[in-house]
């Protein structure tokens, strides 16, 4: 299996983007509500620097020919500590989001070429090769820096990554919604229609 050098790449610039940011954020900016119901910006911040932490877990694990879940305690796990760190103070939230990052950045160099096709387990208790992991850091980091709600929006989004992620995306519709809705919107015959939760 190939190199994802364009994900890595990708996932690098976006973790870039996030970091300069939020360098200068305060306490204040962390407590406001973001873009996602019950989450604050801290909540989100909080999930983006977790999520590449399990990321760097389950990497190291690959590379040891293991498989770990992708976050101690699964999902509850994932919601506690997302909980936990959400009110933290911004500088604290800052480092954490900054080193996780950094760190991924680092691990991901250190794969070998043929352990990119060493499997990984999901959150939902799904494998796939590790090198799906950049791509799906390069997502995850793109779509909350819109989610912050700091003035970044889906038209900020590089083409690269949406070339990526929109056939997944509308791959997976028809099993979030209704299908003749879904049929008769996209034939111009009908509104869009209620889609179920994505992820």
């Amino acid at each position: 299996m190939s190199v994802p050098q364009i994900e890595i790449d990708g996932c690098r610039q976006a973790q870039a983007k996030l970091v300069a940011a939020i360098v200068d954020l305060t306490d204040d900016q962390v407590g406001k509500p973001s873009l996602l119901p019950d989450w604050t910006v801290g909540h989100v911040l909080t999930h983006i620097a977790r999520n590449a932490d399990a990321m760097s877990r389950r990497i190291e694990a690959a590379l040891n020919l293991e498989i770990v879940e992708q976050y101690v305690g699964g999902a509850e796990g994932r919601v506690a500590e997302i909980d936990a760190g959400a009110t933290r103070a911004a500088g604290a939230i800052v480092d954490s989001v900054t080193s996780s990052a950094e760190r991924l950045d680092a691990l991901f160099e250190t794969i070998p070429d043929d352990r990119w096709a060493t499997p990984v387990r999901t959150v939902g208790g799904v494998e796939h090769p590790l090198s799906m992991l950049p791509f799906r850091r390069w997502r995850e980091v793109e779509i909350h820096v819109v989610d912050l709600g700091m003035g970044a929006s889906p038209s900020d989004w590089p083409t690269g990554l949406v070339e990526l992620a929109l056939p997944r995306l509308t791959a997976s519709l028809a099993e979030r919604c209704d299908q003749r809705a879904l049929m008769a919107w996209a034939l111009g015959r009908g509104l869009a229609p209620e889609l179920e939760p994505w992820g």
